[in-house]
C-alpha cells in the first residue's frame, strides 16, 4: 500500500434531513401556531429518523468515509412548560452513532455548530424545542490529525415571521485542518441558505454567506475543501456556485463524477415511490493541489430505502476519495 495509500483521505457530505418542512410555521399568528408547531412535530415523527439512521449506516458502512460532514444534524425536543423538564430528546447525531456502533464502525465528533435555535408552543401541552446543527464525524484510527477546529455562525440569516415573533433562521460552518502523512489541508463543512424565489433576499443572503466563507475559513495558503450542502445549483444558474468557482474552486463531480450526480430532493414526507432527486446543490469543492480518485453518490437508490419505505434523507449524500500531492 505504501506512501500513495496514506496519502487519500475519502470524506462524505450528507444533509440527513431534521425530518419536517418547517414551511407551515411561516407567517402565523400566536393563535395558530400551537397546531402547526404540533403539524410540524408529527413529521418528525413520521419520517422517523432513529429507522433512517440505521439506512445512513448501511451507506455508510459500505464507504468507511474518513470524516463525515452533516447538514441538519439537529436536536428535537419536548418540554414541559410547567417544569421545564424535556420529556424526549431526539438528538440525531447520537442516534447515528450509535447505529454505526451496532456496525463495528467507531466514529466520533469532531466539533458540531449549532445554527438555529426555537422553542415553540404545540397544542399536545408541550413546547418544541428545534436546534439545527451541523458536524463533522471523524474515523477512530483513521491516522489523520485534526487541528485548528473553528465553527461560526454567518452574519447573514433570514429572519423569519413565527406566531407573530420574529425567529433568525441561521445557517453556519465548521473549519478544521487535516494531516495526512504530513501534508496538511484545510476542511470546511458548511449549510447554506435555501434560496425562495418569492423571497428574493434569501438569494442575497446566500451570496452573502459564501461570500462570509472566501473571506473567514477559506482565506488561507493551504489546500482548501469545501463540503456540504449549498442550496445552489451546480448547473450554471446558481450564483454562489458560480462565485465559488470563480474563486478558485473545482468541482470534484465535474472532475470524477459519472452521471448527473443529482442530490435533492426527495418529497418531505420521504414516501416518493420514485427518486425525485434532480439538483446537484451537495457538493465538494476543492482548491490546491489535489487528486479526486473517484467520487460517488449515495442514498440515492430504490434499495437503500427503509423497509418503511422511507429515503435515508431528503438529499443523497456524496463521497469522494482524493489524493494530495
Amino acid at each position: 500500500m505504501g506512501d500513495k495509500h496514506h496519502k487519500s483521505v475519502s470524506i462524505m457530505t450528507w444533509n440527513i434531513y431534521f425530518g419536517a418542512t418547517l414551511t407551515p410555521l411561516l407567517g402565523t399568528t400566536p393563535a395558530e401556531l400551537p397546531e402547526r408547531v404540533t403539524e410540524v412535530f408529527r413529521q418528525v415523527q413520521a419520517t422517523n429518523f432513529p429507522v433512517r439512521a440505521r439506512a445512513i449506516a448501511n451507506q455508510i458502512a459500505k464507504k468507511k468515509p474518513d470524516i463525515i460532514g452533516l447538514q441538519e444534524a439537529a436536536i428535537w425536543q419536548l418540554i414541559s412548560p410547567q417544569t421545564s423538564e424535556v420529556a424526549v430528546t431526539y438528538d440525531l447525531v447520537a442516534i447515528l452513532l450509535q447505529e454505526l456502533r451496532k456496525k463495528g464502525l467507531h466514529y466520533q465528533v469532531l466539533s458540531t455548530v449549532s445554527t438555529t435555535d426555537t422553542t415553540q408552543p404545540s397544542s399536545s401541552g408541550f413546547n418544541v424545542r428545534f436546534v439545527d446543527r451541523d458536524a463533522i464525524l471523524v474515523r477512530k484510527n483513521s491516522g489523520l490529525k485534526f487541528s485548528n477546529v473553528q465553527t461560526d455562525v454567518f452574519n447573514a440569516f433570514l429572519p423569519a415571521p413565527v406566531g407573530g415573533n420574529i425567529v433568525d433562521l441561521k445557517f453556519g460552518w465548521i473549519s478544521v485542518d487535516v494531516t495526512v502523512h504530513g501534508k496538511k489541508f484545510r476542511l470546511v463543512n458548511t449549510h447554506l441558505q435555501p434560496i425562495t424565489p418569492l423571497l428574493p433576499i434569501t438569494l442575497q443572503i446566500q451570496v452573502a454567506q459564501g461570500n462570509e466563507l472566501l473571506n473567514g475559513p477559506g482565506a488561507t495558503q493551504i489546500p482548501l475543501i469545501f463540503i456540504g450542502d449549498f442550496n445552489s445549483n451546480s448547473d450554471g444558474s446558481g450564483q454562489t456556485y458560480n462565485n465559488l468557482i470563480a474563486a478558485g474552486f473545482t468541482d470534484a463531480w465535474v472532475v470524477a463524477g459519472a452521471g448527473n450526480g443529482f442530490t435533492g430532493f426527495q418529497d418531505s414526507d420521504l414516501l416518493n415511490i420514485d427518486s425525485l432527486l434532480s439538483v446537484r446543490e451537495d457538493l465538494i469543492l476543492y482548491r490546491g493541489n489535489f487528486k479526486i480518485k473517484k467520487i460517488d453518490v449515495v442514498g440515492e437508490d430504490q434499495a437503500d430505502r427503509t423497509p418503511t419505505a422511507l429515503w435515508p434523507s431528503d438529499h443523497a449524500g456524496v463521497v469522494a476519495t482524493i489524493a494530495l500531492h
